[in-house]
């Protein structure tokens, strides 16, 4: 299973931050899938996108515990799928990634002074 439910795969550098993924393939030159391997990106491996720089330019991945900056260019030669995760558990959405105001109210009441 891979894409959004319809088979499809995206590259890293287009999914919306806070998405959950599971990278599928590594595309381009043989010195770039080489390099990004080299880093982690290997089929099957979890990946969040966590933030992209101001200008959309570099982006932040975390991955096997730890960040990854990648410039969205190389990013996009790793493709990846959205709707699946390696335990199982429903795939992150940007909305689930930050708890609402009200939420984040709600547990500042909850907390003991």
């Amino acid at each position: 299973m891979s894409g959004d439910g319809d088979g499809t795969l995206h590259g890293l550098g287009d999914v919306p931050v806070g998405t959950d993924a599971i990278v599928r393939r590594v595309e381009g030159p043989r010195s770039l899938r080489r390099r990004l391997m080299e880093m982690g990106l290997l089929p099957g491996t979890a990946v969040r996108l966590v933030r992209r720089a101001p200008m959309g330019d570099p982006l932040e991945l975390r991955l096997r515990g730890f960040s990854l900056s990648l410039r969205r260019r190389d990013a996009n030669a790793v493709q990846v799928a959205l709707d699946v995760a390696v335990d199982g558990s429903p795939r992150r959405t940007p909305e689930a990634a930050a708890p609402s105001p009200h939420a984040r109210a709600a547990e500042r009441r909850a907390l003991p002074a």
